[in-house]
């Protein structure tokens, strides 16, 4: 099923959330929620803002725990107050649709060493991270939350990374994941294959054609990727990840052949 994604208004900067490569802020938005909001106009651009959406929602079917994601949209007038001339620039480059996720107040960072995960769940993580070639999900920075005693996944911004260059995208779509030998949770994925057996059903080509339907057109540049148009570059995102479901045999040997390097 593909999610109805809501769209609300930013109406006050919080707080900047340092720790966050692409310059995330915690920010309020007009139905009175606060969201971890990410920026078009950060560094890593729109892209980052893609693979957030796409791999925030694939978790999501999945059936992994994922804060709401909505679209946010940036006044012109916004942050014209803001004396930090850093955050106005990024501000003023951030016009328009940006992307958020519920603030969960209170949550902590996730550690393996300190709290427990069962071999399932590490293992669905696992998969998915494979599936979407998600680099950040290491020891160094996890990525998942611990909120009312539950698992949280955030922060995909880093996933789909073949969409920085368009090169080969159909061959790099089947090829293994080899920096899942970085992966936290790797020493404790140990139902890979069932994992595969359930998840590859589930990832359908209708599901994804479907899925990038809710690209926005301003955040694809398809000149830039060599497509003719926004439809068809929506078209290769479901398509890489068609291929790669359909090939997923390939990324979960090589997650099983990193972990047995592990333990």
């Amino acid at each position: 099923m593909i999610p109805d994604i809501r769209t609300v208004n930013v109406t006050r900067y919080v707080t900047p959330l340092k720790e966050g490569g692409s310059l995330p802020a915690v920010a309020e938005a007009d139905d009175d929620f606060l969201y971890v909001l990410k920026f078009r106009g950060s560094g890593q651009g729109p892209k980052a803002l893609i693979a957030e959406l796409l791999g925030g929602e694939i978790a999501r079917a999945l059936g992994l725990r994922v804060p709401e994601i909505v679209f946010a949209q940036l006044d012109p007038a916004f942050g014209r107050t803001e004396p930090d001339q850093e955050i106005q620039d990024l501000l003023k480059a951030s016009v328009g649709l940006n992307i958020a996720l519920h603030y969960l107040s209170g949550s902590i960072t996730f550690d393996p060493a300190v709290l427990s995960i069962d071999p399932l769940t590490a293992s669905r993580i696992v998969w998915l991270d494979c599936l979407i070639t998600n680099v950040d999900r290491t020891s160094r920075n996890t990525n998942m939350l611990w909120w009312n005693k539950q698992l949280w996944l955030i922060d995909h911004g880093a996933a789909l990374y073949f969409h920085h260059t368009w090169t080969d995208w159909r061959q790099k779509a089947a090829q293994p994941f080899t920096l899942v030998k970085d992966h936290v949770l790797l020493p404790w994925a140990t139902e890979l294959a069932a994992v595969d057996a359930e998840y590859r059903s589930l990832m359908t080509p209708a599901f994804f054609e479907g899925l990038v339907c809710l690209i926005p057109t301003s955040w694809l540049s398809p000149s830039e990727a060599g497509f003719p148009d926004e439809d068809a570059q929506r078209a290769a995102y479901a398509e890489f990840l068609s291929i790669r479901a359909a090939h997923s045999g390939i990324f979960v040997k090589e997650a099983q052949h990193a972990r047995q390097t592990l333990v």
